[in-house]
């Protein structure tokens, strides 16, 4: 890859924060005369129980925009250029950023190009962004943000630079890649993969307390009256955090609420002594000793593994596998690039007679039938 003259922060024009219901009016008309748009979203996932986007970076030719949904009571009138099939998205690892962007504003998007996936479709040997753009342009990101809570307000103007020169050099990154994915004959690929993740965006339902109990790490250490102990402690710490609007982890860890479990203190001072703060035990000690010792109560089921597909599903699934990994180390790509695991349990539960039905399985376009159908007809009919 070719290194292009850097631009600083201090060369590009800075970006416009729209944060208002006129602005958003009038961005939404501009928008909608680009060709293509480059977005990245920022969420606050380490502050909050409930994440949500904190901001949405949109960048075009000569423009880099700011949305704050914060600001902004309403978002619906982009959800038409996320939509419109004919302006291009660009996003880097946009599976997270499409799923956020589903479950707050309802968007679904068409016409996407992703970064990331034309970085690994290509073999390039590193894709995080940071990696590509210090490769490709000579910028380096300020690592310090990524850990940003980017829900307080005002947001620090370095964390503003940072997140809108996220979305600005994708435009420039698009037309390289392009250029180099119609060069080694993956363009159509490419678009195929596009396609399949905005097919595949479906936010997860909302969580329980109960479906995270059994992944608390230590958990399965405990014995039976511990892990009744650490049930109970664990109820009271989600509905602590979802009082405060903070990860459960924040407020109390998980490698305390185990130590509490073990050592079933009695009192404040035996708080201290089972390794909670001092502030913690002054500001949670009251209903962590209720949970403690409050009478028993029905432990969720225990995850259970799913059932085990028959035989010859296991064994066209681990025939397709093989394959894909011999034809992905022969192109120099993860596996996965050449076909998602969700598509070989497909093709081994629902095995295809003939090449034109290997289209209907979600993730297997035109280029795919063509290039991959015959192996994939084959090892199916002999592996069953």
């Amino acid at each position: 890859m070719a290194q292009k003259e850097p631009q600083t922060a201090s060369t590009i024009a800075p970006p416009e924060v729209i944060a208002t219901p006129d602005a958003l009016r009038d961005l939404a008309t501009r928008l909608l005369d680009e060709p293509r748009i480059a977005v990245d979203t920022e969420a606050n996932s380490l502050y909050a129980y409930h994440e949500h986007v904190c901001l949405i970076q949109i960048s075009v030719p000569g423009a880099n925009y700011l949305v704050d949904p914060l600001a902004l009571d309403d978002l619906s009138i982009l959800g038409p250029l996320f939509n419109a099939p004919d302006i291009e998205k660009v996003f880097h690892a946009a599976d997270y950023d499409l799923i956020m962007l589903r479950r707050d504003f309802g968007f679904t998007c068409n016409a996407l190009f992703d970064t990331m996936w034309a970085a690994r479709i290509l073999g390039w040997p590193r894709v995080g962004l940071g990696d590509i753009l210090a490769s490709t342009f000579n910028v380096h990101m300020d690592k310090h943000f990524q850990r940003y809570n980017w829900g307080k307000r005002p947001l620090d103007d370095r964390a503003l630079t940072y997140a809108w020169m996220d979305s600005y050099y994708l435009l420039d990154l698009r037309e390289i890649q392009k250029e180099e994915l119609v060069a080694s004959g993956r363009w159509e690929e490419a678009q195929e993969t596009f396609d399949y993740l905005c097919q595949t965006v479906h936010p997860p339902p909302d969580p329980h307390p109960d479906d995270f109990f059994w992944r608390i790490k230590g958990v399965h250490d405990l014995h039976p009256k511990e892990q009744q102990v650490l049930y109970r402690l664990h109820l009271w710490r989600d509905k602590q955090a979802r009082a405060m609007d903070r990860p459960t982890v924040k407020v109390v860890s998980n490698q305390r609420l185990i130590q509490l479990a073990r050592v079933q203190p009695r009192n404040h001072k035996e708080l201290t002594s089972a390794g909670l703060t001092a502030y913690q035990a002054k500001r949670f000690g009251n209903g962590i000793l209720k949970a403690l010792h409050s009478p028993p109560l029905k432990l969720p089921p225990a995850p259970c593994n799913h059932e085990r597909p028959p035989q010859d599903v296991l064994n066209r699934f681990n025939a397709l596998k093989s394959w894909r990994k011999t034809v992905a180390a022969c192109r120099g790509v993860d596996s996965d690039v050449i076909l998602p695991n969700a598509v070989l349990w497909e093709l081994a539960h629902r095995p295809p007679r003939a090449l034109e039905q290997l289209c209907d399985i979600p993730g297997i376009g035109p280029w795919r039938q063509k290039t991959y159908g015959p192996d994939l007809l084959r090892i199916v009919k002999s592996s069953g």
